[in-house]
């Protein structure tokens, strides 16, 4: 092996990709898989995605959404022909890794990466971040204005710091009562 000295063990490998080019290259790199015959060196490639929950037009929505934009996983043994094919899938930009020596993902960063990847649980997806200035958009103090002071994105909720009475006051809100000013 010249260039890549493969361990010959199947192991996950990050690839760097275009920003919102990753499931065209996963397509691309599966293609490539098979017209090459490199089913026996190159067996999986996934965008990795979770769920989330955003709201659009007011309403809760549930979406799958990139966990890293940008990367693509592939679980290959490495060697010169497996670095080659997916080296060369178009907008690849290479291997994560030191120089031009791929590095495998550890272990538990596998199973904590799949765990997050087949959880049932959506994350709420809260775009806001701490200090921004914020206008209550329903409940009992609507229209009122106040500075995001905590972010609670498992439960969905923030905390706003809403002027009353002449001091801050911390008022706990869920994330779709709040819009950015």
């Amino acid at each position: 092996m010249s260039k890549q000295q493969g361990t010959g063990e199947r192991r996950w490998y990050v690839i760097h990709t275009y920003s919102g080019y990753e499931e065209a290259v996963a397509r691309n790199l599966r293609q490539r898989i098979d017209s090459m015959g490199m089913r026996d060196q190159i067996f999986e490639v996934i965008v990795p995605t979770e769920k989330k929950i955003k709201v659009k037009a007011g309403k809760r929505v549930e979406e799958k959404e990139k966990i890293y934009p940008g990367y693509v996983l592939v679980d290959m043994i490495v060697n010169d022909e497996s670095w080659y094919v997916v080296r060369n899938t178009p907008r690849v930009t290479g291997f994560v890794g030191s120089g031009t020596q791929p590095v495998p993902l550890d272990q538990a960063e596998v199973d904590s990466l799949f765990k997050r990847m087949t959880s049932d649980t959506a994350k709420h997806k809260i775009e806001l971040g701490l200090d921004d200035a914020v206008v209550i958009a329903d409940g009992p103090f609507k229209d009122l204005e106040g500075k995001v002071g905590e972010i609670d994105e498992e439960r969905g909720k923030v905390k706003v710091m809403v002027p009353m009475f002449g001091r801050e006051t911390p008022v706990e809100l869920d994330f779709l009562q709040v819009k950015r000013i």
